[in-house]
């Protein structure tokens, strides 16, 4: 029986099966934040339970964490945090200890996502880390007492999806370039109730942190997981782990099986992607930075046409204006999208021997505090800070806004983040989804711009 990559991690995850029911599944990570787990340590406590695997548990602080001032100027979710991890024995890295970051980025660096896993957390862009050919996905907080309890989850199997990505993307095109392309394409609703395997040329040409960036943004068109078949990529990225593993032969077999069938499959010609930038207040309402804000006419579909009237209304945007004549006041490269250090040195790449435009704020948030002393160690900081830039610490940041970086009303970002949603940023915020290279063009000329633009 040929079977699709999804389908072999699933199956060897299921504790127990019956028809008519989810399968319980064996988790094999569970990450933990200070926002989601509250709620989930009272429910043990209630019940008088403990940890199943706190081995196999890591909690990080960064959701709501501050990125600059006081490292210790802690709010009441991580003092929580640090005292459920304390109580309950699981391994936590907190503000100031050196592994301390986003936990999509983190968990990675450390080696701890591993090809053929499945890893859990109270979150939405667990997703990730199926780029290590890993079945990762979000949970509830109520799933996260099960899994804190039990070590296994209940879950519908998902179908299953195919993204195909052909072709040679041109250089200046991004992984989150492509994920945005794929989005506008098939709607935010696109994926929903399905398992996604991203593949094609475009897709193995990419490297670890740009299939994270792939993976990271599935849940943006409704997908349950998004996966990519490990390669020698994968293997050479985790021989680069403080704890290197050994590469099993049943990792290399984690690949679709030549013959394999997929519920519905999707083809994108990479090469015809250009730079993308979102225009209205969902991923999929993007266009290439070369277009022009749509008019909502051009929807034939009576919900798109309102969805574009609405987003158009709060983003303050006119029908027909080029998208590379709208400007940002504000540009924040960042998050567990954009945040690794290969999207560091893509936004010094564009800064270096340039200087911020006038009146533009520019946030750098490392996605871990090791990527941030590892940007220093290359000088990117320096680029950074001579440009005019704010040179952060490491933590979520403006991608959701749970700390004080958040836009004032009316103000509008450039974004490496995920999300561009009303309110995402801060009340009233306008938020412009892009590639790292874009923000870093649209801080020194004050609108959206292309690197290619630049003189």
């Amino acid at each position: 029986m040929t079977s699709t990559l999804f389908d072999k991690v699933w199956r060897a995850h299921v504790v127990r099966s019956a028809p008519g029911e989810p399968d319980l599944l064996y988790c094999d990570l569970h990450l933990l934040h200070e926002v989601s787990s509250p709620q989930a340590f009272d429910g043990l406590r209630a019940a008088g339970r403990g940890v199943r695997r706190p081995d196999l548990t890591l909690a990080l602080e960064d959701h709501a964490v501050p990125t600059t001032g006081p490292l210790l100027d802690v709010i009441e979710q991580v003092s929580v945090l640090r005292r459920n991890c304390a109580d309950f024995g699981i391994r936590l890295h907190s503000l100031g200890d050196p592994d301390q970051g986003i936990v999509h980025v983190v968990a990675p660096q450390l080696g701890l996502t591993r090809p053929g896993t499945t890893i859990v957390c109270g979150d939405s862009h667990t997703s990730t880390h199926g780029a290590f050919g890993a079945l990762a996905f979000g949970i509830g907080t109520t799933e996260v007492e099960h899994v804190l309890a039990t070590q296994t989850l209940w879950q519908y199997r998902p179908r299953t999806m195919a993204v195909e990505i052909t072709g040679t993307p041109p250089p200046d095109v991004t992984a989150k370039d492509l994920i945005l392309a794929v989005i506008a394409e098939v709607g935010v609703g696109g994926g929903i109730g399905h398992a996604v395997e991203y593949r094609g040329s475009a897709v193995t040409a990419l490297s670890m942190e740009g299939r994270m960036t792939l993976c990271n943004m599935s849940i943006e068109f409704g997908a349950r997981a998004g996966m990519i078949a490990p390669d020698e990529v994968t293997f050479a990225y985790l021989a680069a782990t403080p704890s290197p593993p050994a590469v099993p032969d049943t990792w290399r077999s984690l690949r679709t099986d030549p013959g394999a069938t997929f519920d519905r499959t999707v083809t994108i010609d990479g090469s015809a992607v250009r730079p993308y930038v979102t225009w209205g207040t969902t991923p999929a309402q993007a266009v290439p930075i070369t277009a022009t804000v749509p008019h909502p006419d051009a929807f034939t579909d009576p919900l798109a046409r309102a969805a574009a009237e609405s987003a158009l209304r709060y983003m303050g945007l006119t029908p027909g204006t080029p998208m590379r004549d709208v400007p940002v006041d504000t540009v924040f490269v960042g998050s567990c999208t954009n945040g690794r250090i290969e999207d560091l040195r893509a936004a010094a790449a564009v800064l270096r021997g340039r200087r911020l435009a006038d009146g533009v704020t520019m946030l750098i948030v490392p996605g871990s505090m090791r990527v941030r002393e590892q940007a220093e160690r290359e000088g990117l900081a320096a680029v950074f800070e001579a440009a005019g830039a704010e040179w952060r610490n490491s933590g979520c940041s403006m991608c959701v806004g749970l700390n004080a970086d958040r836009l004032p009303p009316g103000r509008r970002s450039a974004s490496t983040s995920n999300r561009n949603f009303e309110g995402r940023q801060g009340p009233g915020a306008r938020t412009h989804l892009v590639s790292p290279p874009v923000a870093a063009a649209t801080a020194v000329t004050g609108r959206l711009t292309s690197p290619s633009d630049l003189p």
